[in-house]
């Protein structure tokens, strides 16, 4: 039987090449979902890019990626409970448009303390061997863009707080919503210090 690691190994490979399926999905419309986003403007921003470090920016990030995880929130496998009561009405098509409107977006991108600088660039661009940790951009790409065949979200300019807290919550299996337990079984393998490393320095990625 093919180790969990192997497993993992495999399956951005195959992800990254755009040869894992992610399912049809509703097309979205950026003018629909201008209007469709205003509730969700107050946390993330009129245009994607929330204030607040602890709720993600959403400007730029792929369509697809958020209306997956609007329709996490409302079937809870993805649990969150801000989120709960904003998609509860959302339809397939909604979701789509509001994933459309932000992904027509620009993320600003901040920048890279320079105590997580070698850290976090070790990380994300080579991983850790010693700790069978694979290099962050064989999935989200060199500069953060991601990969919207494969459904991997970019993370270029995610805000550091944001980010750190989700690989803890992937790390403690708070968060299960990751294509076959990719993200647990990475964030598992992350000390406190390497995930605040690398989370630093995909703030300041582009």
């Amino acid at each position: 039987m093919m180790s969990k690691t192997l497993l993992t190994t495999a399956l951005m490979m195959f992800a990254f090449m755009g040869v894992i399926p992610i399912g049809a999905q509703a097309a979205g419309d950026a003018e629909a979902g201008k209007g469709k986003s205003v509730s969700c403007q107050g946390c993330h921003g009129t245009l994607g890019n929330s204030a607040n470090p602890a709720w993600p920016k959403l400007a730029g990030q792929h369509e697809g990626y958020i209306a997956k995880q609007l329709r996490d929130f409302k079937n809870k496998t993805r649990v969150d409970a801000s989120m709960a009561s904003m998609v509860i009405n959302l339809s397939e098509q909604d979701m789509a448009d509001v994933g459309a409107y932000f992904a027509s977006q620009s993320v600003k991108v901040g920048t890279v303390d320079k105590k997580f600088l070698e850290l976090g660039e070790k990380i994300y661009r080579g991983g850790l061997k010693e700790k069978g940790l694979p290099a962050c951009m064989s999935c989200h790409g060199p500069s953060g863009a991601g990969n919207p065949a494969a459904n991997f979200p970019a993370l270029s300019g995610q805000h550091a707080v944001y980010t750190a807290k989700t690989l803890q919550d992937f790390n403690s299996g708070k968060r299960q919503n990751d294509q076959n337990g990719m993200m647990q079984d990475i964030a598992a393998r992350m000390s406190s210090k390497e995930i605040e490393a690398v989370a630093n320095y995909i703030n300041g990625l582009y």
